[in-house]
């Protein structure tokens, strides 16, 4: 029988937002230059993850590149908890 090759996976953190047009736009910060957008947020993440596979390709033959990336140590990666906005009043602002 043959021996399963064991798969490590990196745990790449993605922040999605909506813009002002109602558009997802998702953001790999780790990745330097890796975002992509969608009409859904479920568009978004396919988009993401197809940007974010682009980009490791691109790591593997750019030195420099490659070195810019923030790379998750795997197992030791922290879990994103939330973002949430917090309402302030306008009022706060600076002028």
């Amino acid at each position: 029988m043959a021996k399963m090759k064991k798969r490590s996976i990196l745990n790449f953190q993605v922040l999605i937002t909506q813009d002002e047009d109602g558009m997802f736009v998702a953001v790999a910060p780790a990745i330097p230059g890796c975002h992509a957008q969608g009409s859904t947020y479920e568009e978004a993440l396919v988009n993401i993850k197809d940007a974010m596979k682009l980009c490791l390709e691109v790591a593997k033959k750019d030195v420099k590149y490659r070195k810019k990336i923030d790379w998750p140590e795997s197992k030791k990666n922290p879990k994103l908890l939330g973002i949430i906005n917090i309402p302030i009043p306008s009022s706060m602002r600076a002028e």
